[in-house]
């Protein structure tokens, strides 16, 4: 028996995956670190950024060992540091703490597709590393009054069941009886996809007015109404509810129209947030029982979709779309 038993199909695909993600996360942080004009947040990017190269170096290490071609990735021609700045007031942590919520759940993923020893451990001490920027990035956000905390509730002091279909309903079918509130589970996933799609708008706006093409320009823009959208959606349910509606108090975007990332990266990265977008839409579906919350995340799963399959046509035609690892074709 060989000392180590050789890499299987879903291994080197969450390898892959995760190469082009950390090389992408690599390339925005020397921006965001180059740019940065507060202390603290550098601190925080520039250990991150230490500690993610490591992790890049163990990828890199194995694809050679096993005799397999590096992947291309990101690299230093992606990005442009000297660029004037394209994000003020927190975007760097407020980008970066919503990427290591992206990675949270991409890690354990593939740490439940993996066997091998030694590839379980590096995404278990990757999902270690992303829990603590997140929490890093979260704190700084909040003690900055740059995050804004789900609304308060009042303690339950009883335990409930639920008593009839009404409960499933957005609409009583007694006209006397009002629908029901949403749940604390319900509003934690409205609260989310408008916190996370705030941030995606200020990124996606800086994105459409640096882009170099003219059709990834109109695309950004085009993605930048669909983010808005969704927020207005959700945001109605939580007016409706007399709940507070979560607003960023800062990372808005420069009037600057020099792009610090290459329009194949900036791609890249709507795509990877379009994907996050589409766990998150099935997540709140899946569990939100009141029928109207359901009804609107599969809209909105609908929509995002569309525009994703939009953006891999565009970066299939620039030859920016790196493929993965392929299966030997026996016929």
């Amino acid at each position: 028996m060989p000392d180590k038993v050789p890499i299987t199909s879903s291994e080197l695909g969450s390898l892959w995956l995760t190469y082009q993600e950390k090389t992408m996360i690599l390339r925005m942080l020397e921006y965001f670190i180059e740019k940065a004009d507060d202390e603290k947040a550098k601190k925080i990017m520039t250990s991150m950024y230490s500690e993610l190269e490591g992790f890049i170096s163990k990828i890199v290490a194995i694809y050679e060992e096993e005799g397999a071609v590096t992947p291309t990735g990101f690299t230093s021609q992606d990005v442009y540091k000297d660029v004037p700045k394209l994000y003020d007031n927190g975007f760097d942590i407020m980008f970066v703490r919503l990427l290591k919520e992206i990675s949270m759940g991409l890690h354990a993923l593939n740490i439940s597709m993996t066997f091998r020893e030694d590839i379980n451990i590096l995404f278990a001490d990757l999902t270690a590393l992303t829990q603590k920027y997140f929490m890093l990035c979260s704190q700084y956000l909040l003690e900055n009054g740059l995050l804004v905390r789900s609304p308060f509730v009042t303690m339950p002091k009883s335990v409930e069941f639920v008593k009839d279909n009404d409960y499933l309903s957005a609409s009583s079918i007694n006209p006397f009886t009002q629908k029901r509130t949403f749940n604390t589970v319900e509003v934690a996933h409205i609260h989310k996809g408008i916190e996370s799609n705030l941030t995606g708008l200020q990124m996606i706006l800086g994105f459409a007015q640096s882009a170099k093409d003219k059709e990834v320009k109109k695309y950004f823009f085009e993605g930048a109404e669909l983010a808005k959208g969704i927020v207005k959606e959700l945001s109605e349910l939580m007016i409706q509810e007399n709940l507070a509606v979560p607003q960023t108090a800062g990372g808005n975007a420069t009037k600057s129209t020099e792009a610090p990332f290459s329009d194949k990266l900036m791609m890249y990265c709507t795509s990877l947030f379009c994907s996050f977008s589409l766990g998150s839409n099935s997540l709140g579906t899946a569990f939100s029982l009141r029928n109207d919350l359901p009804a609107k995340m599969t809209i909105f799963t609908k929509d995002v979709f569309e525009y994703a399959h939009k953006g891999a046509k565009i970066m299939i035609k620039n030859g920016w779309m790196e493929e993965p690892p392929q299966m030997i074709t026996r016929k």
